[in-house]
């Protein structure tokens, strides 16, 4: 009986931001990807080829040294963004990966990121290892072009000790997730313990290692998974277009696509079905693409399509491959499982902000990250931000200001389109920085309207009469104070440091211009009519706000609202109506 063709496994690299993911997949297929992408973090999940050729000239002592020969055709590699917001591009990434390298930075350790890739490749039963990064920087590491495990005997005692320490803190943690992990020399039966490689991408240390362990784990356990598949089916993970022409970088995970084959391609809608115009193979180590009649899993390629006219493919929708003769019936078997997997992701709320992103991937990461921060998303799209997009944000203006935001992601503001300037507007090409500026600026204007709806209340403050900036002693009074805390709004009581009343603030001006409110350190001039300065008030003399009972208790109901500062001056009001033994039922 013949034995089956085997495949290329599918190798995905995960792990926290910053990690060094990139930086690995540049050291194994010797490339600078890593300083190409925004503000140096994977944005979008690419693949790599790595032919079996190359890991035998690259590993040729370790593979003699462990007895090793390489049986599959290479590796494909699959580089996974890092921040929390890519779960689900992480899970996608996941759920066609055959192995994965869980990448840490040993001197940083395990990081929130970190256990949520875990997770996920729990939940997918994906076999990893783990890529002890970054050695290179432990204090005194000396490299040296020997094996991993030969350099760390040859450094000087405290850095092994300092190496240890790291590692076992990795170790420990671990252990409490549920995974007894060890070097990977130490280990003779891999599906019992998680073995870990220590490597730096910087100086090419523990890089052969890693090839090594992926050939060994791949060809002792995953034999069977390898096994070619009649269906051909994958992933569009990017779409590309180039000097007019729309290109379509796309994922083979199983089965032999031909020139001649229809795909039946996910979409918002109904499924695609499109026809290929050029198929063009990804050369190994990410040396472009050559003209092909045929590619087998697993594999990157680029295609050129024929799609109807009304219709649009996305990055990250999966595909399923057919002959001609087939695709009719193959559209109405697959059609409800195909439209399913788009609806999961771009589910609407009855509330929230616009998102719009790139690609489906990049939306489907966004939208993730939103809801788990607690906002809604009422609508989203793929693409530059649109005339529509600012009409629709205008709709909430009234109903919830908080909502009438546009957040895009790798997009901006179509050429033609008129900003509307009272719809705030997020872009970023980093995912975590748009979602962080977005959050903050909500949480500032979250405080702006709530203070808005407490307008009437006395807010406290604290001032001071400044010495030689009597304007009139009299009739009204005016002089210059600054406020030393808190905030002071025009109308409001004043009361000494006794506790006892002695004037209001009939308006309040700066730089000859009437205001309403003050805030800390601000010099203003104020009119007070109820008294003469130099007998009820003095210079140099400290005023507070004179709050009331009410005053009090609905201060203490929005304290949440107040600044700092504000509390600051509260807090000495309240010390000064204590001592009047106006306690309020404090």
């Amino acid at each position: 009986m013949a034995q089956a063709k085997i495949r290329q496994p599918i190798v995905t690299v995960a792990g926290h931001v910053d990690h060094g993911k990139t930086s690995i997949l540049d050291a194994i297929r010797q490339t600078k990807v890593a300083e190409k992408e925004a503000g140096a973090i994977t944005q979008k999940i690419s693949f790599s080829i790595v032919p079996k050729e190359f890991i035998e000239k690259k590993c040729q002592a370790l593979l003699k040294k462990f007895n090793i020969s390489i049986n599959v055709p290479g590796f494909l590699f699959i580089d996974t963004p890092g921040h929390a917001a890519f779960t689900n591009l992480r899970q996608r990434g996941g759920n066609i990966a055959d192995l994965a390298i869980l990448v840490i930075d040993i001197n940083e350790g395990i990081k929130e990121q970190t256990r949520e890739t875990i997770e996920i490749l729990k939940k997918n039963k994906t076999p990893f290892f783990v890529a002890l990064n970054k050695i290179d920087k432990i204090t005194g590491w000396k490299s040296y072009d020997k094996p991993v495990f030969e350099s760390i005997n040859l450094q000087q005692e405290y850095t092994i000790s300092e190496f240890h320490n790291k590692a076992l803190n990795i170790i420990t943690t671990l252990s409490i997730i549920g995974f007894e992990a060890d070097f990977y020399w130490q280990i003779s039966d891999f599906t019992k313990k998680l073995a870990l490689v220590p490597c730096s991408a910087k100086t090419q240390e523990g890089i052969d290692e890693i090839l090594i362990v992926i050939a060994g784990l791949a060809q002792k356990y995953l034999a069977k998974q390898l096994a070619l598949g009649k269906e051909a089916k994958g992933n569009v993970l990017e779409v590309v277009k180039e000097r007019g022409i729309t290109y379509y970088d796309c994922i083979l995970c199983d089965g032999e696509l031909s020139k001649n084959d229809l795909l039946l391609i996910a979409s918002f809608e109904q499924p695609i079905v499109a026809r290929i115009r050029g198929l063009f193979e990804a050369l190994p180590l990410n040396k472009g693409f050559k003209a092909s009649d045929k590619v087998t899993a697993a594999t990157g390629f680029r295609v050129l399509l024929t799609i109807p006219e009304s219709s649009a493919v996305y990055a990250g929708m999966p595909f399923i491959a057919f002959k001609e003769e087939e695709a009719e019936e193959a559209v109405e078997s697959r059609k409800e499982e195909m439209m399913q997997l788009v609806q999961d992701i771009t589910r609407t709320d009855k509330t929230g902000v616009i998102a719009k992103a790139e690609s489906l991937g990049s939306l489907e990461a966004l939208v993730k990250l939103l809801r788990s921060s607690g906002i809604g998303v009422r609508s989203m799209g793929i693409g530059d931000i649109t005339k529509a997009d600012f009409v629709n944000a205008r709709a909430m203006l009234q109903e919830n200001p908080l909502d009438a935001v546009i957040l895009g992601f790798n997009v901006g503001i179509g050429e033609a389109v008129e900003v509307d300037k009272d719809i705030k507007v997020f872009t970023h090409n980093i995912i975590y920085r748009l979602i962080e500026e977005f959050l903050a600026w909500r949480e500032e204007k979250r405080i702006e309207l709530e203070r808005k709806k407490l307008a009437e209340l006395v807010f406290p403050a604290k001032i001071k009469v400044l010495r030689g900036m009597v304007f009139r002693q009299s009739k009204p009074a005016i002089c210059g104070i600054k406020v030393l805390e808190g905030t002071l709004k025009r109308g409001v009581a004043l009361m000494n440091a006794d506790g006892e009343r002695v004037c209001s603030i009939k308006s309040m001006q700066s730089e000859g211009k009437a205001i309403e409110e003050a805030k800390r350190n601000d010099e203003v001039a104020i009119a007070m009519p109820e008294i003469t300065l130099g007998r009820q008030v003095k210079e140099d003399e400290i005023l507070y706000t004179d709050l009331s009972e009410d005053d009090y208790k609905k201060l203490k109901q929005n304290e949440s609202l107040l600044t700092a500062t504000e509390l600051q001056a509260l807090k000495e009001i309240i010390e000064i109506k204590r001592r009047k033994k106006l306690t309020w039922g404090i």
